[in-house]
């Protein structure tokens, strides 16, 4: 089995991700996984199925201990219910062995959803479920929140379990220009692209830098128009993408080829 394209430490196959994973990645190979699977039957990606439990099982074995799973997901809304299928993988995820690192939401900051709004807000987000196994061995926090106490000398107390007030950690510490990333990130959605629901650049790569090193192996099963094995590529790590859609294919080769960012901070 011989991978659709590879070169400079990037891969993309074309085919099953199941499969593909079950015969070309060994175990415990993988350091990252940043992917969006197919949210419910919002869009049929040509007419492709997929098999969440054999996904989920084969990224349980190709993690490495310490290893992150990235999982992009949001639900679709059928007879006035939301279906609550992000959550039943999630926690599927725990039961067969990963640990929830963390829950982030991704506000796109627009409406990008379809559905009446007749009883409920307009959905402008989404869940990105972060998936260790084991202790997460990586994490380089982004430090890009301006704090407008800068300057300062850290103070304060927080309660305990027994109620009682302990000083924070970094009492007295002063506090910088930046402070740590919350977990909600605010990115626009990617515009402008062949593939219908296309991964933004900056969400890839902001995940890529926090939970992986250079060098490492990051991993997409649904690799899709390529974002996520081109920002591999430009942040210095390893790529590989699996698509079953073979135009998607090409769309992902083309883009590894370019090595060009398509938005601006």
């Amino acid at each position: 089995m011989l991978p659709y394209y590879e070169k400079d430490g990037q891969a993309i196959w074309h085919g099953d991700n199941v499969a593909t994973m079950r015969n070309v990645i060994p175990d415990g190979a993988i350091d990252l996984v940043v992917t969006s699977p197919p949210y419910d039957n919002l869009r049929t990606y040509g007419g492709h199925q997929w098999d969440f439990e054999g996904v989920a099982a084969e990224l349980w074995r190709v993690i490495k201990p310490g290893g992150v799973v990235v999982w992009v997901v949001a639900d679709a809304t059928i007879d006035g219910s939301e279906t609550g299928t992000s959550f039943r993988q999630a926690l599927r995820f725990m039961e067969i062995g990963f640990r929830l690192n963390d829950t982030m939401i991704w506000n796109k900051g627009c409406f990008a959803a379809v559905g009446s709004l007749e009883s409920r807000y307009a959905p402008v987000s989404e869940f990105m479920f972060v998936f260790s196994c084991g202790k997460a061995r990586t994490f380089n926090a982004i430090k890009d929140r301006k704090n407008i106490h800068a300057g300062k000398s850290i103070g304060g107390t927080v309660l305990t379990a027994d109620r009682t007030a302990k000083p924070f950690s970094t009492q007295g510490n002063i506090l910088g220009e930046y402070g740590q990333r919350f977990n909600i990130w605010d990115i626009d959605p990617q515009r402008g692209s062949d593939h219908p629901a296309p991964f933004p650049e900056a969400l890839a790569r902001d995940h890529i830098l926090s939970w992986s090193n250079e060098g490492d192996i990051v991993l997409d099963p649904f690799n899709g128009s390529g974002t996520t094995t081109k920002m591999a590529q430009l942040m210095g790590r390893r790529g590989i993408g699996i698509e079953v859609n073979e135009e998607y294919c090409e769309i992902g080769v083309n883009r590894l080829r370019q090595r060009v960012l398509a938005f601006q901070d």
